[in-house]
């Protein structure tokens, strides 16, 4: 039986359940290892915010868009994605003063272009909401929100310490991370009161591929970067 046709459970469970092998997986990079570790080199955070800065700018046009598509009978939903609008403004801009506080050039970054997976990623972010399924985009909630608490203030502390910088370079992992924590329990509360089949399918489906797609921008870092940055953890 499939994972969403299993009433017996809340659906959040039944998420988790139905992602494991793609979170696993995700967690299991040799940089994102690193990463919480703190076994990885300045140029390579920088290129970690970088991507982020270009993938978090959409962050509030994308719930913007997906409550824009969202049906009558998910009103509830729509206004739950307003208020989590209000808690999203201006991340992007944290991004930016910590690439600043670590020496690089916030304008640049600013003004340049993401790597291939990250608009890979965003892109298809939107067109699941256009195209298909605008709940599907709870999927990449799940995984961008997810991977924050599990990751984000233990890696930004473990890297802090290693790299000798202030703590004003890690404002965006650190404070993200806490505020994830809140975050995934608002998360967890909307998913169960979604009880459509097809919209559930559709969350699951937007999951498993974000967590690839996710994960494809770690992947695409670590072959443009020195791999003495992470090769003890991979080894």
């Amino acid at each position: 039986m499939p994972f969403y046709e299993n009433t017996m459970k809340p659906f959040y469970e039944e998420l988790l359940a139905a992602t494991t092998q793609e979170r696993d997986e995700l967690l299991d990079l040799p940089l994102i290892r690193a990463g919480a570790s703190g076994q990885v080199s300045l140029p390579t955070y920088i290129a970690f915010l970088t991507e982020a800065y270009h993938h978090v700018k959409h962050t509030v046009p994308l719930l913007m868009f997906c409550g824009a598509r969202l049906p009558e009978r998910y009103e509830w939903l729509r206004e739950a994605h307003a208020e989590y609008i209000e808690e999203e403004l201006g991340h992007q801009e944290w991004i930016l003063n910590d690439i600043a506080a670590c020496g690089g050039d916030k304008e640049a970054v600013r003004h340049g272009k993401p790597c291939l997976a990250t608009e890979l990623m965003v892109s298809y972010a939107y067109d699941t909401i256009a195209r298909g399924n605008p709940c599907g985009f709870l999927g990449m909630v799940l995984v961008l929100e997810g991977t924050s608490v599990e990751l984000a203030t233990r890696a930004g502390q473990a890297m802090q310490q290693s790299l000798g910088l202030g703590s004003d370079a890690f404002s965006y992992l650190t404070s993200h991370g806490a505020l994830d924590v809140g975050h995934t329990d608002f998360y967890e509360t909307l998913v169960n009161r979604i009880t459509d089949i097809n919209d559930r399918q559709a969350v699951i489906h937007g999951a498993r591929v974000f967590y690839k797609l996710y994960g494809d921008i770690f992947r695409s870092l670590a072959q443009n970067l020195i791999p003495s940055a992470y090769e003890k953890v991979a080894a």
